[in-house]
């Protein structure tokens, strides 16, 4: 599936904290997940490596559900359903990819992913 397409001119926005971090380190913009305080390599690499299959992980999850939410924007029964063009300004994504996330959202709400993930409930 495509990427959205980036803005040009735009400042980069920092992602949003993440929520299971304790607040004090997020005040502190070296703090990643305690990863500077790990000396041994092979530890840092064990746990940077669990971190990154984690994030991957979740990333892949929020997408589903961004497109479970598509889906459901564009239903066509909604009386106030959103076309692909609003779905791709609210999201910052291009029309085309708003369309291909409706179109993959759709498929995860009748279960059918491709890749044998679970699909995602809307409720």
């Amino acid at each position: 599936m495509a990427e959205p397409s980036p803005r040009r001119n735009e400042p980069r926005l920092r992602p949003a904290p993440l929520l299971f971090e304790p607040a004090e380190a997020a005040a502190d913009p070296e703090h990643f997940f305690d990863l500077e305080s790990i000396d041994d390599p092979r530890a840092l690499l064990t746990r940077a490596t669990d971190l990154t299959q984690a994030f991957r992980a979740a990333a892949d999850r929020a997408m589903e559900f961004q497109a479970v939410a598509a889906a459901q924007l564009a239903d066509p029964r909604r009386f106030d359903r959103l076309t692909a063009a609003d779905i791709a300004e609210r999201a910052e994504w291009t029309e085309d990819y708003a369309r291909k996330m409706v179109e993959f959202g759709r498929d995860l709400m009748r279960g059918a992913d491709p890749e044998g993930r679970r699909a995602v409930d809307p409720h």
